[in-house]
């Protein structure tokens, strides 16, 4: 199966249901008045953790992912229906950001996170009844639901990470203390993506990671780079395993340094985590040297190992044992801020951009809704439309932003033309679409 790690996404909620403009008719009831339903609301797009799954491979396959549409509602005051919510299923361990913010943590599974939000179900004509307002002939469109676009990216869950120059054994040691199996073989780069174990020692058990190898300079793109070290940033504990004969021509020593400089420059939390440096390969000629040299500069924290045969391997994981038993329980979480659900901003107000030569452009949250789901069709609720914008200050900015009879002001997919004294509407523009309608005081 192929390993995906990162994608990108692009969310649509379900629109709202439009709202329904019926009148009740009845025989010898004569003034039956507005029934016009509200249109049901449109579904929401959730991410949720799942255990199930290690990989964002299906996400990559279908990076669209649409909510439902709210249903329509219809005479005699019925509600359409609402749409229920669609849920999509992500690795544990998930993070999703939207411009490089951090937005949620689904490190837990059965963690939720609202991705998009559905419209609102537009009102019917029933909604608008009052004292003053006795047959209101207006209905609205259903609200879009919310578009956005995010990137997701999977951070393995495990205690342990092991780390190291390539050919370092990390793939074997992996092998010999767990069930797992990773491609093992006498090349570098044999490990192109991350790998998973469960161990099991001593009535204990963890779960260790393995990355593909680091080289010196990795932080700047070189061998496979340091974007598998996401997968080891959320570990208690790192093992940094040790080729006697070195790398590249460089000596152990002096390796051990190049590791620790690209786990630094990826993330000082992940270079401060607690380490162990296992030398490996302790049955060939010269480990024994080597793992004299590097004990006498890391002494308490330096074992000799053979992943072959081995060798040394049940005391490495003695003290592995210890470690984790004093350190939090469980995976530390990722070291940003995580986020429960979704973190709020509202706009508030509205902002007119000139574009030049008589046009405008009317943007905002609460004026683009507002366009959105008007029924240009009504007369009644294009002027309900007008009265809105007029009452948040929409036109006196526009007579400051030096606005002029004619000019064009686009809101959404319409566009209207101002008028100082005229607000009836204007035929429906064939090319583009788009409804002109007057706007601007009596």
């Amino acid at each position: 199966m192929e390993f995906i790690d990162k994608v990108r996404l692009f969310v649509t909620a379900g629109t709202g249901g439009n709202g329904c403009l019926s009148f009740h008719r009845e025989k010898f009831i004569e003034f039956g008045g507005p029934d016009g339903g509200d249109g049901g609301r449109g579904g929401s797009v959730y991410l949720e953790a799942s255990p199930q799954l290690t990989t964002l491979l299906e996400l990559a396959r279908k990076p669209h992912l649409r909510g439902v549409d709210g249903m329509p509602g219809k005479g005699k005051g019925k509600t359409g229906e609402s749409a229920a919510d669609t849920v999509v299923s992500v690795p544990a361990g998930t993070t999703v950001y939207r411009d490089g913010t951090l937005l949620a943590d689904l490190a837990q599974p059965g963690q939720r996170f609202l991705a998009a939000e559905g419209g609102r179900g537009g009102r019917g004509n029933l909604s608008f009844k009052s004292r003053r307002v006795i047959t209101p002939r207006l209905c609205e469109r259903g609200e879009p639901g919310e578009k956005t676009e995010l990137t997701v990216e999977l951070k393995l869950l495990a205690d342990v990470g092991l780390a190291g120059f390539p050919n370092a054994g990390k793939s074997s040691l992996l092998a010999r203390i767990s069930n797992a199996r990773p491609k093992v073989a006498d090349y570098p780069f044999t490990t192109l993506t991350p790998n998973l174990g469960v161990v099991g020692h001593k009535s204990n058990s963890f779960v260790a990671a393995d990355i593909p190898g680091l080289i010196a300079g990795a932080h700047q793109g070189k061998g496979l780079g340091i974007s598998f070290l996401r997968h080891i940033e959320r570990t208690r504990l790192l093992i940094h395993l040790v080729d006697p004969a070195g790398f590249g021509g460089r000596a152990p020593l002096p390796g051990i340094k190049d590791i620790e400089t690209e786990l630094k420059a990826f993330s000082p939390r992940l270079a401060a985590k607690p380490r162990l440096i296992a030398v490996n390969k302790l049955d060939l000629p010269g480990g024994r040297e080597v793992l004299a040299k590097v004990k006498a500069r890391y002494p308490r924290r330096t074992f000799g190992i053979s992943a072959a045969t081995g060798e040394g391997v049940w005391r490495l994981l003695d003290r592995v044992i210890q470690e984790l038993s004093r350190l939090p329980p469980g995976p530390v979480r990722f070291s940003g801020a995580a986020v429960e659900g979704r973190v709020v901003r509202m706009e508030t107000g509205f902002r007119i951009r000139p574009l030049g030569g008589g046009r405008f452009v009317l943007e905002g949250r609460f004026v683009q809704r507002a366009a959105a789901m008007l029924e240009p069709t009504l007369p009644e609720a294009v002027e309900r439309f007008q009265v809105s914008l007029k009452r948040i200050g929409v036109d006196k900015a526009l007579q400051r932003a030096g606005i002029k009879d004619g000019d064009l002001v686009r809101c959404g997919d319409f566009e209207f033309e101002w008028s100082g004294e005229t607000r009836r509407p204007l035929p429906r523009l064939k090319s583009d679409r788009r409804t002109r309608i007057g706007i601007g005081k009596k």
